[in-house]
């Protein structure tokens, strides 16, 4: 009996013994002071963007016009994020990096587009953006107001060009 008992705490403590070894192995690699992977690297800093949109003539609040951001880095589209305007016209966005540039376009049913460039310099901006119906439609075959005094203007032109390049009256030899 005596044998069984020492067999048993023999064994019981090369568990032991194995145990504390693999312990021991599993701290000292975490202490490891090289570390391997990418760094980490923080968040460049974010500016807070208010964007309301109003109607031109009314200055009445656009709800569900789709505000479009295009970030831009040196010229460059880094992709976009769309909002949509609330009841009261305006949609927020945080996440925009700051001392960049930002284009804004703005789509709403029933209005122009509106697009625009934006430096992002403080940590809080907002923009107010005033949408315009629709004009007239342009068209080549109908005249225009314009069109003709830009003729009328042309046409005094080529005519005082005309007069200039007649030679001058001289006397006729007798």
């Amino acid at each position: 009996m005596e044998v069984m008992v020492r067999n048993l705490q023999v064994r019981l403590g090369a568990l032991l013994a194995v145990l504390l070894l693999i312990g021991g192995i599993a701290t000292a690699g975490a202490q490891h002071t090289d570390k391997r992977g990418r760094k980490y690297k923080a968040p460049p800093p974010t500016s807070r963007l208010e964007v309301t949109v109003l109607r031109d003539t009314d200055a009445k609040p656009i709800e569900n016009a789709a505000i479009i951001f295009h970030p831009m880095l040196n010229g460059k589209d880094e992709g976009n994020m769309e909002l949509k305007s609330n009841e009261d016209g305006k949609a927020v966005i945080d996440v925009l990096p700051t001392g960049n540039m930002v284009r804004v376009q703005i789509i709403a049913k029933g209005f122009q587009t509106y697009g625009g460039d934006y430096q992002i310099d403080r940590d809080q901006m907002a923009l107010e953006v005033r949408m315009k119906r629709p004009g007239e439609q342009y068209s080549v075959y109908m005249p225009h107001a314009a069109d003709e005094k830009d003729q009328k203007a042309k046409q005094s032109k080529s005519d005082e060009k005309k007069d200039s390049d007649k030679p001058a009256d001289s006397p006729k030899p007798n």
